[in-house]
């Protein structure tokens, strides 16, 4: 154990408290309240019209279906509604203070087909929210989470070391452990899965991803300090019924995906996603002796299953995956020990499964009001070898969620409450140092949201949890969406938040080096604070839309495990923070569409990320301070043809204190770089065939090992990774679909 307790100020506890509890309630005029759905399928109808019977006076149901009206503004008890595709209703509500509209599928329209422009930043969500679809995701490789972002400006994803070839996100210039990563909201692929995590989920499990910047929710705990991704799997119910999809590189890698999705009768339905991916074949462009990717396989198998009958609706599911990993010189052979061979060498095995349940009830006559229970459970196993260093580990995880949710007179005035426990049991082995703890957190939360259906929402949450190692932890956090006018948007967030970091797993590029590991005290959990807005205007410009958005977060550590890479050339230092360590981030994108059927999104990021070293404040290395991000997207009508150019530029990075065998102790700055991946794809009826590349431009980081050539002597370090280690990779694969 190298953890101590500390408890929070209450201090500040209360003061964050008392804010939120003077958030002011505004008073409302009398309302109606109401929900419109689809008569066949129960399912919420987004974008209706809703109006008062001979006015003009109403508004649209939201992206739950649900709307408000003021009966001040009617001149007769009924109300008029409509949408594409349906077959208009009135309705008499008098004396009703709520209901709920079945609107009937219109017979006349069997389906219609809407081209255009689809925004990727929501309008509707009080968080600064950006959408990938599953449309963007078929602009890339896309073969695992990993590639899912590579069109995307808000979320970049580095390679950790020149060996392994393990990646990470990074949002708001802070690592992806600070990001926490749901599956249908539900966290996942935490604690000592890390590493690779990017790696475990395929690009075919995924329907889309929604990236919140900023404090999220408490629903779903207190670890999220940067922002949250949630991966939304497919749905059993909606995917199609046969997916393939199989993909093969320049490098030999193949992956072979295939989703199958059927409807048991009217209230079940399940869908089973097979994913393999394999990498066999040894390449060594920079000649510097080292393999520049690890060798692998991975077995890849999730099972999703949906009941659906009246109020109730349940998703439950099942996860499996087997992965292996080889990687270093070239001559390294698995099948020997490596205390028998003069090759150094990464190896590593991975055996993950994890079950997941979602089951909620809505109130009948009352579609505000329903209760949910989430429960998930995992269980984690690795052994991994780097040169003649072993480390292994092993995690068990289970949490629950009870969530309940209802309105306080109307709809504007909404609420959820709940209670959650969490448990976590650790243990690692690094050479012969043993490391174990277990984590159990009981917790309850409250979240209150007004929305005046009109300009303003806020949402007030805060959770308290009991922490069995490190007492009461408060996570206050709010979210305020102000639309100054119908397409112009602010948005303000902050909040707390709250974790227990695993230093050797979110470190394990370190392992890839003869640096040793020196834990100087006992470690604390992380404490960080976040402050931050953005601004969002939708425009039209010669009769084309567009979108500009810009945000700014502050992040501010008030505890904080430090990895120490700046003090000794030799040694990764672990201590807690003494003195500063933030992070400022800021971003401005712009979206147009330049022609029909061709989309632009440029942006620019720069990044202000320092931490305390010692007593010294210096900027965290291998994060560029200014990044340039271009996307050109072009498709025809119906999708026929599509292509997509992206281009990255990222400006210098620190290094950390690295020993040369030539020129000594140095510490210098990466260099500036540029990469291009495009893709084009050609879609017929069932079928879709697409030709890619990354990194067109070839360029790669030089000398990514240092010490290469003695790999076991002190000066090796293949972590200084900032660039390309492959160079271009050129891919092609094709997509069969049967709806």
């Amino acid at each position: 154990m190298f953890y101590t307790r500390k408890m929070p100020s209450a201090g500040r506890a209360w003061t964050i408290l008392a804010i939120l509890f003077t958030i002011c309630f505004p008073a409302a005029a009398q309302q109606l309240q109401g929900k419109v759905v689809d008569q066949q399928n129960g399912q919420p109808v987004i974008g209706a019209n809703v109006v008062w019977l001979g006015t003009s006076k109403g508004t649209a149901t939201d992206i739950t279906g649900q709307f408000t009206l003021s009966t001040a503004d009617a001149l007769n008890p009924e109300i008029v509604v409509s949408y594409i595709g349906y077959t208009p209703d009135t309705v008499t509500v008098a004396g009703k203070s709520s209901v709920t509209i079945n609107l009937q599928p219109s017979s006349a329209i069997k389906e219609v087909v809407v081209e255009g422009q689809q925004t990727r930043y929501s309008a509707l969500t009080p968080t600064n929210s950006q959408i990938i679809t599953n449309r963007d995701l078929e602009k890339s490789a896309c073969c695992n989470l990993a590639e899912s972002f590579e069109t995307n400006a808000s979320v970049e994803v580095s390679t950790t070391d020149a060996v392994s070839g393990a990646k990470q996100i990074q949002m708001l210039g802070l690592d992806g452990s600070y990001t926490l990563l749901t599956t249908d909201n539900i966290p996942a692929l935490r604690g000592l899965a890390t590493p690779y995590r990017l790696n475990y989920l395929s690009g075919t499990f995924i329907e889309s991803i929604d990236i919140i910047k900023g404090m999220g929710s408490v629903l779903n705990g207190y670890e999220s300090i940067s922002g949250q991704v949630n991966v939304a799997l497919r749905d059993p119910a909606k995917t199609e019924r046969l997916y393939f999809n199989l993909y093969g590189n320049s490098l030999a890698k193949y992956d072979a995906n295939l989703n199958l999705a059927t409807s048991l009768g009217k209230k079940w339905s399940t869908v089973l996603m097979l994913h393999t991916n394999q990498l066999h074949n040894r390449v060594d462009r920079n000649k510097d002796g080292f393999m520049d990717l690890s060798l692998g396989s991975q077995y890849n198998i999730y099972n999703k299953w949906k009941y659906q009958h009246g109020p109730v609706v349940s998703e439950f599911g099942i996860n499996a995956l087997r992965e292996e990993r080889v990687g270093g010189q070239m001559q390294y052979n698995a099948d020997l020990p490596q205390t028998q061979q003069p090759y150094y060498g990464t190896e590593s095995l991975t055996d993950r499964i994890s079950v997941f349940n979602k089951t909620a009830y809505t109130y009948p006559g009352k579609p505000y009001q329903s209760i949910g229970l989430i429960s998930s459970a995992t269980h984690h196993k690795f052994d991994a070898a780097y040169g003649l260093r072993n480390y292994d580990g092993e995690q068990n995880s289970a949490s629950a969620r009870l969530i309940f949710q209802s309105i306080i007179g109307h709809t504007g005035h909404t609420y959820k409450v709940g209670l959650s426990y969490t448990y976590d049991d650790y243990a690692e082995i690094l050479a012969d140092t043993t490391f174990k703890r277990t984590e159990q957190v009981p917790g309850a939360f409250a979240e209150y949201i007004y929305n005046n259906s009109s300009n303003l929402t806020v949402v007030a949450g805060a959770r308290v949890d009991r922490h069995n190692l490190y007492g009461l932890v408060f996570t206050p956090r709010l979210n305020v969406k102000y639309d100054l006018t119908q397409n112009t948007i602010f948005r303000i967030a902050a909040g707390k938040g709250f974790r227990v970091a695993n230093p050797i797993a979110e470190n394990t590029a370190a392992l890839v080096s003869s640096r040793s590991f020196v834990f100087e005290e006992q470690l604390q959990p992380e404490e960080a604070w976040n402050l931050g807005g953005s601004f969002t205007h939708y425009f039209e410009l010669a009769g084309r839309p567009g979108a500009f958005v810009t945000d700014f977060y502050h992040t501010a550590f008030s505890r904080q495990v430090v990895a120490d890479v700046y003090s000794n050339a030799h040694q990764v230092r672990f201590y807690n923070l003494d003195g500063r360590s933030y992070a400022n981030s800021f971003q401005a994108e712009l979206q147009y569409e330049l022609l029909r059927g061709l989309d632009a999104k440029a942006a620019y990021k720069f990044y202000d990320v320092k931490t305390s070293y010692k007593g010294v404040l210096e900027q965290k290395p291998m994060i560029p301070q200014h990044r340039f991000f271009v996307n050109l997207g072009f498709a025809t009508p119906f999708d026929k043809w599509r292509a997509d150019l992206t281009t990255q530029f990222f400006g210098l990075m620190p290094l950390a204190t690295t020993v040369h065998p030539q020129e000594g102790t140095s510490q210098r700055n990466s260099d500036r770089f540029m990469t291009v991946n495009a893709q084009v794809s050609r879609a017929f009826k069932r079928w879709e065939v697409y030709l890619g590349g990354e990194n067109l431009l070839n360029y790669r980081q030089p000398n990514p090992i240092i010490g290469a050539n003695e790999p076991f002597g002190h000066s090796f370090d293949a972590s200084m990774v900032w660039g390309p280690i492959t160079g271009r990779v050129l891919y092609a694969g094709l997509r069969f679909k049967l709806e």
